[in-house]
């Protein structure tokens, strides 16, 4: 018998409303580490909601909230979640633009510094010795996600859209990351470099990372999750394997529209939406 996986992330019944709308209802969700762990759902769902409110971007209404074995408050700060080991990407790339590639990791590194601000300015050995290891980290980072040298010294405007998806990547890890928060990291990627994503995302999983990730390339999710939660009008109508999902009738109508049954009366094969 096989010991069960320890969860690292533990949301019970969490509820956010903007106004009128409820975004999230009594959403209850359990990532274990060392797993990939998928949120799917149709526009609007509240994937995205859900993910700010893991990462301290926006303050749940009320519920319960656990990391790695400490219950921390709705009202955490991003930059606490990041310190206790919680790093995220955004859809929206939310790169330093004019800053290298390499000097984008090395800010990402900035809370493992110690010197402090006096060291900094006066050049003591000390800061010499941690801004040379940050630097030599900041490239090991880079190559790690599939960037060249030669990429370090570029501006980061200057890559492409699929280099500039992995320095995100890069950055994030630089906080040293138990988790790994990825929200839509295959958007707008052609084929080539979303196939590259996906080895990337095994690659850290290998490693020992556990992620959890919002994905529209429902394909992709499935050939990479051990576990996908599915959100619907900020209720979770699913959780499982993919295979349970795949065929979940929830998730088929979610994504359907209509009852499950009907849809394949008119010709239409219910799991085909969803694979």
């Amino acid at each position: 018998m096989t010991n069960p996986l320890k969860t690292l992330l533990e949301f019970d019944n969490i509820n956010k409303s903007f106004g009128g709308v409820h975004a999230l209802k009594n959403v209850s969700l359990r990532i274990e580490q060392g797993t990939i762990h998928g949120l799917i759902g149709p526009n609007g769902a509240g994937k995205t909601t859900l993910f700010n409110v893991m990462t301290g971007m926006y303050q749940a209404d009320s519920g319960s909230f656990v990391f790695d074995g400490d219950k921390m408050s709705l009202k955490t700060s991003p930059q606490v979640l990041a310190k206790k080991g919680l790093a995220r990407t955004f859809q929206n790339i939310r790169l330093f633009s004019e800053m290298t590639a390499l000097e984008n990791v090395m800010v990402g590194q900035h809370s493992q510094t110690k010197t402090g601000i006096i060291g900094a300015i006066l050049r003591t050995p000390a800061a010499r010795r941690e801004e040379l290891f940050i630097r030599q980290e900041g490239l090991r980072l880079l190559q790690y996600v599939g960037l060249s040298k030669d990429v370090a010294s570029r501006v980061a405007r200057t890559l492409s859209y699929g280099d500039q998806r992995r320095l995100e990547i890069a950055r994030a890890l630089a906080l040293k990351p138990r988790l790994l928060a990825l929200d839509e990291p295959a958007a707008g990627m052609n084929p080539t470099e979303t196939a590259q994503l996906q080895d990337l995302i095994r690659r850290l999983h290998a490693d020992g990372m556990t992620i959890v990730l919002i994905e529209h390339d429902v394909g992709l999710m499935m050939r990479l999750c051990d576990r996908i939660s599915v959100l619907d009008f900020g209720e979770k109508i699913a959780d499982g394997t993919p295979e349970e999902v795949r065929q979940n009738e929830r998730v088929i109508k979610a994504y359907l529209g209509g009852d499950a049954t009907a849809q394949a009366g008119k010709g239409h094969e219910p799991r085909s939406a969803i694979e």
